[in-house]
């Protein structure tokens, strides 16, 4: 009811309806083949010019079974967002103390704490509903005129479900909004959490709108985020290219999120 009331021409995508129904769906990471490795990311890692129609990437769009599910935005409020307060955060979610759960917790307040401290080009935001994601990305773009897109995988027999590792052929690519349009953009990418937290920022990178055809049949509509990742060095190391030289890009997990103005 929210969406439709604050975007009411934009579409859901389904890293959203996902969330809002996370029993019947689950998030996913895109995992790499044996000459394109994860590095800190669910993503893989490619060079932005070997994006092509025709070209080939391995992946692998798997879902499990820990997606969490959005909080409205009373409750996501109602609950403290720190890292002091962890002990009552764990108590009020029924969280138990010194699970592998708890140090995911832990490790996501952390890295939200020093967001706020971010970049000087970039805003950051961690958002725990989806009004405040609304809201932060709004501001950003200046406009309520936006939507989201992410991944999403359809398998061979027509259904949203998960399928095997396997070569994928890039059928089409575009770039998801276009020069004259203006290339600020907000990414929210989902982290782990007992509800539904996403860390947001802005940044120009290029991204694309990817179709994927799957060796199986099935097909994938895929965002891919183009950029120049100076901090992870290893990603580089791996494509064989000095580090921050040339554009690298990565399929977002189907997770993720890419807003921008309509």
């Amino acid at each position: 009811m929210y969406w439709k009331i604050a975007l009411p021409t934009s579409l859901m995508p389904c890293a959203i309806r996902d969330l809002i129904n996370p029993a019947s769906s689950a998030s996913s990471a895109s995992q790499e083949d044996t000459d394109m490795d994860t590095v800190g990311m669910d993503a893989v890692f490619f060079l932005e010019k070997d994006l092509f129609p025709g070209s080939k990437i391995t992946l692998q769009f798997t879902r499990g079974s820990a997606c969490a599910m959005v909080l409205l935005r009373g409750r996501a409020d109602s609950i403290p967002f720190a890292s002091e307060n962890l002990p009552e955060i764990l108590t009020q979610l029924s969280v138990p103390a010194g699970s592998r759960a708890t140090d995911a917790m832990r490790s996501t307040l952390a890295e939200c704490e020093a967001a706020l401290l971010g970049a000087r080009d970039q805003a950051k935001h961690c958002v725990t509903s989806l009004e405040s994601m609304v809201e932060f990305t709004a501001a950003n773009l200046g406009t309520r005129d936006i939507r989201a897109v992410s991944t999403e995988v359809v398998s061979r027999a027509g259904a949203v479900a998960p399928t095997p590792r396997q070569a994928y052929r890039v059928e089409a690519v575009k770039p998801v909004v276009s020069v004259s349009g203006g290339g600020d953009m907000v990414t929210c990418h989902g982290m782990p959490y007992a509800y539904a937290v996403f860390g947001c920022h802005t940044t120009t990178a290029a991204a694309y709108a990817v179709t994927l055809a799957g060796a199986d049949g099935s097909k994938a509509e895929a965002t891919c985020h183009g950029d120049a990742f100076p901090g992870v060095v290893e990603a580089y190391e791996r494509l064989g290219v000095a580090p921050g030289s040339t554009p690298v890009c990565h399929i977002m997990p189907q997770s993720d999120m890419l807003w921008v103005r309509n």
